[in-house]
């Protein structure tokens, strides 16, 4: 018989571990993932600091009266000399944006609903590459069709028809009251205005959502919505108890994105809204909203006092925004915590 060779007798030393190629570089990686997040946060933090800077001097001079006036004078010639008051734009830039949102969000949910629960298998794939691609078509192109082709259509369909339009005597002078001084307004049928501003943002942050929340829908395990299902729910019942529940603290987020880009939209507004400085006196009338009145008047600023309120302006719409994200990532640290 052959021996075995006995196991050689422990000398307390630990194995040596191998060491990973990769190991040498994973101080250089974290070092320049930790400087491209100080980066942007700097980068968030120079801009807020050049608008502050550049809008202080309106900001020092008009004091509230910057965010409570509507008179907006660039010519020191006219008795009282220059005076900028930025109330018409921030009103019209948050009545826009929710009034966009109010008409979309329905649709969106809608779009998005019929692509994962009822479109069949052949239409979906082509449906949803032409959702996505009406979220990348360019602002200045919403703006054109708005101009030469929403405007004279909406004028004549429904502005129109409303400006002869009175309510029914048995409403009561102050439903009557109320329906023209909220709604008509100053109403001039030429197709601009606050409402068609309104639903030209619908339409272009639509698609965006619609797409959004289409990719949030798909991410429900599909043995979830079976189960459903299989203990007798409708579809109406599995979207509104299984679905959207499964995704509301993502599907705020993708509401928010979209009520963020209709705040900062700039051309296809500046088409269409009427280009006013005074309050909106109606849904119909004229108005104008931060980005526009900026676009509309910052190559043509002459005086320095001119120019820093419209940088004001940049910097108030920079805190609503920032304002409205905020709101949306605390609903989101609500929901989590419950």
């Amino acid at each position: 018989m052959t021996a075995v060779p006995a196991d050689p007798p422990a000398t307390g030393r630990p194995s040596r571990r191998a060491v990973s190629r990769g190991s040498t570089f994973d101080p250089i990686f974290g070092f320049l993932c930790g400087a491209a997040a100080t980066l942007l946060l700097a980068t968030l933090t120079g801009v807020m600091i050049s608008l502050a800077i550049g809008g202080w001097p309106a900001f020092a001079k008009f004091g509230l009266g910057f965010f409570t006036s509507t008179r907006w004078n660039p010519s020191a010639d006219i008795a009282g000399g220059e005076f900028y008051g930025g109330a018409g734009p921030i009103v019209g830039t948050l009545i826009t944006a929710l009034v966009a949102l109010v008409l979309s969000l329905p649709i969106a949910v809608g779009v998005a609903v019929f692509l994962t629960e009822f479109c069949p298998r052949t239409l979906r794939r082509p449906i949803g590459i032409a959702v996505e691609l009406l979220a990348g078509v360019p602002s200045i192109v919403y703006g054109m069709w708005g101009l030469f082709v929403f405007a004279p259509l909406f004028s004549q369909v429904v502005e129109t028809p409303l400006a002869y339009w009175t309510p029914p005597p048995f409403l009561g002078k102050g439903f009557a009251d109320f329906w023209n001084n909220a709604v008509i307004g100053d109403l001039v049928p030429n197709g601009s205005g606050i409402f068609a501003a309104s639903i030209i943002l619908a339409i272009m942050i639509l698609p965006f959502m619609a797409a959004t929340l289409r990719e949030l829908f798909l991410t429900v395990p599909p043995k979830v919505r079976e189960s459903a299902y299989g203990v007798g729910c409708t579809p109406l019942e599995v979207v509104m108890s299984v679905t959207i529940p499964y995704v509301r603290r993502s599907a705020i987020g993708a509401v928010m994105l979209g009520l963020g880009r209709a705040l900062g939209e700039t051309m296809a507004v500046t088409f269409v809204i009427g280009n006013a400085h005074n309050f909106p006196k109606g849904l119909f009338s004229g108005g104008s909203t931060i980005a526009s009145t900026i676009a509309n008047e910052f190559a043509e600023a002459t005086t320095p006092l001119h120019t820093s309120a419209l940088i004001a302006l940049g910097f108030v719409l920079f805190v609503i925004t920032f304002a409205v994200l905020a709101i949306a990532r605390t609903l989101l640290n609500a929901q989590r915590q419950a």
